[in-house]
């Protein structure tokens, strides 16, 4: 493990992997850098690039400095990227995609970014989040009523089968949820304001001219598959990839060669 001091002076975690070009990876909720997809991606990226894949603040061996703000967990990729040679590629996952894309549009040395599934709800594919779920996430943290805000975010955040949420709490990895859900109100508040139904704007994220790839599973549940979609179109520079197959809980064989070829590309995008 090393270790990087972002600009409030928190301490950020990360393992570096590999030689070559430097991909910093962003993972999403109730993610660390030891629990979540990224881990697995990592020895199949590290055979082509330099791979950092670290905890974001508040999650695993980084600190958590209050109070919370995207801008600093945007300092914290910068302070990443400085720390890896000052330019890199980026990839994120879910709601560290938004994050990804948000630190791309501050002007950071990211050459490419790649996007799993934001979870971006753009049409009535399914319903927008309710205007007080932001609040009643972050009373039921603060109450520490950390398995509550786990079953409030899965049932009513990524949509789960209410059956299927109410069993999670019997699963091993139950335990690492709860050590990490008073981060849930960081990721909601991250992509709250496009999970309303609405179409994506275009203006937020017109700085954004790096080639980018929008990636969406084909068997994701359609509003991540519209999501993913929309998005490609309103970025500057971006295309569309649909992984055959793949749900969130992507698999790294096959989301990595894509990533690969990606990465590895000389040429921009064109859409």
């Amino acid at each position: 493990m090393e270790q990087v001091t972002s600009k409030d002076g928190t301490k950020i975690a990360f393992d570096r992997s590999g030689e070559g070009p430097p991909i910093i990876l962003v993972g999403g909720a109730l993610n660390t850098r030891s629990f979540g997809p990224n881990g697995s991606l990592v020895p199949l990226l590290a055979r082509h690039f330099t791979v950092v894949n670290y905890d974001r603040r508040g999650k695993g061996d980084s600190g958590d400095a209050q109070p919370w703000m995207v801008e600093r967990e945007i300092e914290d990729i910068e302070a990443l990227i400085e720390a890896v040679g000052g330019s890199v590629s980026v990839y994120g996952i879910s709601s560290g995609a938004v994050l990804a894309l948000e630190a791309a549009c501050r002007g950071l040395a990211i050459e490419k970014l790649a996007l799993y599934e934001a979870p971006f709800i753009v049409d009535d594919s399914r319903p927008p989040l309710a205007d007080d779920y932001l609040a009643r996430l972050e009373g039921l943290v603060a109450s520490g009523r950390r398995s509550d805000a786990i079953r409030l975010f899965m049932r009513e955040g990524v949509g789960l089968p209410t059956v299927f949420v109410v069993l999670m709490r019997f699963m091993p990895a139950w335990s690492k949820l709860r050590a990490i859900a008073h981060t849930l109100p960081y990721d909601a508040a991250i992509v709250y304001d496009y999970q309303k139904g609405r179409p994506l704007p275009t203006k937020p994220w017109a700085s954004a001219t790096m080639p980018t790839l929008a990636v969406a599973g084909g068997k994701s549940p359609d509003w991540m598959r519209h999501a993913m979609r929309e998005l490609a179109e309103v970025l500057p520079n971006a295309r569309h990839h649909t992984l055959e197959g793949q749900t969130h809980i992507v698999k790294a064989e096959v989301l990595a060669p894509v990533l690969v070829e990606f990465f590895e590309s000389r040429i921009g995008i064109t859409p």
